[in-house]
């Protein structure tokens, strides 16, 4: 296999290194997204900021490396305070004995609707559901599954992969098919962005940099709306800064309703 970076624009400030050709790809797709998606963001920003306005309340679903863009909204410093992460044991992160459990369990039928029935979510609420192949079970019946109980839901998904791949789920369908706004990370099936001659798998995936950029745009773009509307977001400070934490208390404290990580 020759070298080569799927999307480079050939002028890597690497010199031609890998590590180089990894930036201008990343900064390829983020463009890409930017210009392609805005017009999604800013409706899945107005959707967030909707909820928060009406008294809903605001989870993340992700599994496996998907997990990480969802956990990256989840009580953080200049995130929403009410953004809940929707947890499925053994699918979230890769602490899980073996890692490989956690793509099994994706493939399960009626995890998710099994996981709802045991969620705070109910009608009224939004969920945001994270998966780069939105091809398995689980994050298709999710999206399924919080409609009917009438959820708003938003997936984050390479829309590339329900033409080049077969869904796993027995609809036949994908997570974009179930979701009131999708955003497309449009990474390329594989998610590897480098070859290089002497290796001979792909490598050097930037679907985690790429969906975790959309996840902060959607909630840059609520936070506008929410402003819009004459409502302060519900943003918290960093611990780390003079009068963090007494902010974050009197913000935690107002939305203790709709608040689920700290219980």
């Amino acid at each position: 296999m020759g070298e080569s970076a799927r999307g480079s624009n050939g002028n890597s400030s690497g010199g031609g290194k890998l590590a180089g050709q990894f930036f201008d790809a990343a900064i390829g797709l983020l463009q890409q997204v930017r210009d392609e998606d805005a017009d999604e963001i800013a409706a899945a920003g107005a959707a967030i900021a909707e909820t928060v306005a009406s008294g809903g309340r605001l989870f993340a679903f992700g599994a496996g490396h998907s997990s990480l863009a969802a956990q990256d909204v989840v009580y953080r410093a200049g995130g929403f305070a009410l953004m809940n992460l929707l947890a499925v044991p053994g699918v979230v992160g890769v602490d899980v004995m073996p890692a490989t459990l956690g793509s099994a369990l994706e493939r399960v039928d009626g995890l998710a609707g099994a996981v709802l029935d045991c969620s705070p979510a109910k009608e009224g609420d939004l969920l945001i559901i994270i998966s780069l192949s939105g091809r398995n079970a689980l994050p298709v019946e999710m999206a399924m599954n919080a409609r009917a109980l009438g959820l708003t839901v938003i997936g984050v998904t390479s829309v590339a992969y329900a033409t080049e791949t077969k869904s796993r789920h027995v609809s036949g369908t994908y997570l974009k098919d179930h979701c009131d706004i999708v955003l497309d990370s449009k990474i390329a099936v594989g998610d590897a962005e480098l070859t290089h001659e002497g290796i001979e798998a792909p490598f050097a995936p930037a679907s985690t940099v790429v969906t975790s950029a959309l996840m902060q745009a959607t909630m840059a773009a609520a936070a506008e709306e929410l402003v819009a509307r004459g409502i302060e977001p519900p943003l918290l400070r960093s611990g780390n800064v003079d009068g963090g934490h007494e902010w974050n208390g009197r913000v935690m404290d107002e939305y203790r309703d709709r608040i689920f990580f700290r219980h």
